[in-house]
């Protein structure tokens, strides 16, 4: 099997070059501003070449230098900027063109996906994949959704735009996501997307005995804690606040966030007991393998896994990329 060129921004944990590496690609380049989520990534990828800095101090011309090639020659750049600013549960335009909190920094957000729209302008990559929340192509959101794309069509590429649900993907959680892929027009061909798999995994294959021990996860002593003993049974969602969940066992588990990296925060928590899942939970929830490196405090192995791209998710998107666009193209 031919080893594609991969080179990743916004790259987080790691959870997109996994994946994309499991699907044959070799990952060249990375680049990551939050020094947790870089720490982790370091752990797990010691033969990628790692870009701390802010990406919009990142030339595309550096990519192609750190990672030995001419412009056009990286067969897929991925992207996946922070999508908070356009979350459904978040302050969505109220928070466009302000500085805000992201993760252990501060950085206005909004406009990241745009400086990745600059660098494969730059970079000239055979193919690219942006993701982001669905909330990106909803209501007021949606007029930056067709400027983004619009910019992608300009800078040299057939592009299009999908919700793909990752527990349709080989992941036991159901997480909605908007999925660009692009196709540079030189190449002939049209972008291509996975095919949906029913076949779901369920919560209880996740959950691992013995792991109530993890003493950042009990939420006995708060307020949540006692909500969720008042909610009596899995399958159900608090009334007071709406976040806090007990999922069901024989169903994908709901959407992971960051937000629940606050012990004493509503959101997702284990069915049974009263507590957040565990991070070696976690990670089988966000399709990672039980080796995976998590560096960092409790909290910071739980924002990880809670902003990731779940691993299968882009394992299924790089081997249709792969298979239906660069091997073709190849011929």
């Amino acid at each position: 099997m031919t080893e594609y060129l991969a080179a990743s921004t916004f790259s987080g944990c790691g959870g997109s070059c996994l994946g994309y590496k499991q699907a044959g690609f070799r990952l060249a380049y990375a680049a990551e501003f939050v020094d947790a989520a870089a720490d982790t990534y370091a752990a797990n990828f010691p033969e990628t070449y790692l870009d701390r800095r802010d990406v919009r101090e990142i030339k595309g011309q550096e990519i192609l230098d750190a990672i030995g090639v001419d412009k056009g020659k990286v067969d897929l750049l991925d992207g996946s900027p922070p999508c908070s600013a356009f979350s459904v549960a978040g302050k969505r335009e109220r928070g466009w063109g302000k500085v805000s909190a992201y993760s252990d920094t501060s950085q206005r957000v909004d406009d990241l996906f745009f400086e990745f729209v600059r660098l494969i302008d730059e970079v000239q990559p055979r193919t690219f994949v942006a993701e982001n929340v669905a909330g990106l192509t909803m209501g007021t959101a949606k007029g930056y959704f067709l400027r983004i794309r619009q910019a992608m069509r300009d800078a040299g590429y057939d592009v299009e735009a999908k919700i793909l649900d990752a527990q349709f993907l080989g992941v036991p959680q159901a997480r909605r996501r908007c999925i660009f892929v692009g196709v540079r027009n030189d190449l002939g061909l049209k972008p291509a997307f996975p095919p949906v798999d029913k076949n779901v995994r369920t919560l209880a294959s996740c959950l691992r005995e013995g792991e109530a021990s993890e003493p950042d996860a009990s939420m006995h002593s708060y307020a949540v804690g006692r909500e969720w003993r008042r909610m009596g049974r899995p399958g159900t969602q608090s009334t007071k606040y709406f976040q806090l969940v007990r999922p069901r066992l024989d169903r994908p588990c709901p959407t992971i966030t960051q937000t629940g990296s606050n012990t004493g925060a509503a959101s997702v928590a284990h069915p049974t007991e009263c507590r957040k899942f565990s991070i070696a939970e976690l990670k089988r929830i966000s399709g990672f393998p039980d080796d995976f490196v998590l560096t960092g405090t409790w909290s910071e192995k739980y924002e990880r896994l809670g902003r990731c791209v779940p691993p299968p998710m882009s394992k299924a998107i790089g081997k249709i990329i792969r298979t239906r666009i660069l091997e073709q193209s190849d011929g």
